[in-house]
């Protein structure tokens, strides 16, 4: 939204009486689908300083920038995690398939996805998390104000939660910006490694562990990445079509 506003910024000096523009714009009401941008752009078509070509290619822009904005306005937990992400990684790797008891006689919804191994011995069973990526300084904001770009350089957080190493072989992050969406395939015993895994439930007893406390003992825990650890799992970063490839390579990765 700031690169927008500077951009109508400029074309608004360009209006007559440009600080009278200014000044309406104050009390201005919005109303949908009537707000404050449909009035400023028809002022500058109105006034031809915006040409319509223009106008397309400043909404164009747009678009491209906050291709996933609308993901942010996804509220429920389980509306973004078991039904946007899901969904998403399907249609980005279709070999991605969900289990079953048909598949695994004592399933339990353990894990959320599967591929076959490579030797046909069994399956490779995959626990997929999400987070989207917001602004660490805008804490009280709604989502979608939070929501950041993957070239943003303020400070960001992600948290990657209820992570089980035992019960799957690999796990599969992702990460929503405004613009796009990224990937990490990281191996199930990663996860105790990472230096920022704690435990998801703290309570007395997790709580008053001693620092070096063995994480592997964890059963469900979770990690906060930020922009000062981002760097832990650069090494696991995918691309979408990688996807299927990166899986079995952190599987069979020793």
């Amino acid at each position: 939204m700031e690169t927008l506003d500077a951009q109508l910024d400029t074309l608004i000096i360009k209006l007559k009486n440009s600080d009278n523009f200014v000044d309406d714009l104050e009390n201005v009401k919005s109303v949908y689908p009537f707000n404050r941008y449909e009035y400023i752009i028809s002022a500058l078509l109105s006034e031809k300083v915006l040409t319509y070509d223009d106008y397309l290619d400043l909404r164009n822009q747009y678009i491209d920038r906050n291709l996933f904005l609308y993901v942010f306005e996804i509220s429920a937990p389980r509306g973004f995690g078991d039904t946007w992400a899901f969904s998403h990684l399907l249609s980005v790797e279709p070999d991605l398939k969900r289990p079953n008891r048909k598949i695994e006689a004592s399933y339990k919804g353990e894990y959320d996805l599967y591929l076959p191994r490579p030797d046909g011995s069994g399956i490779i069973r995959i626990e997929v998390k999400a987070s989207r990526a917001v602004n660490r300084d805008k804490a009280d904001e709604p989502l979608y104000v939070k929501a950041l770009a993957s070239d943003a350089k303020t400070r960001f957080l992600m948290n990657f939660q209820q992570l089980k190493p035992s019960c799957c072989d690999v796990f599969l992050w992702v990460a929503v910006y405004r613009d796009c969406v990224k990937y990490w395939v990281l191996k199930n015993n990663v996860i105790p490694k990472h230096p920022a895994f704690t435990p998801q439930h703290r309570n007395a007893s997790t709580s008053g562990r001693a620092a070096d406390y063995d994480k592997n003992s964890i059963y469900e825990g979770q990690i906060m990445i930020t922009d000062e650890n981002i760097k832990t799992i650069e090494k696991y970063a995918v691309e979408g079509r990688q996807l299927n490839k990166a899986i079995i390579n952190q599987f069979l990765a020793k």
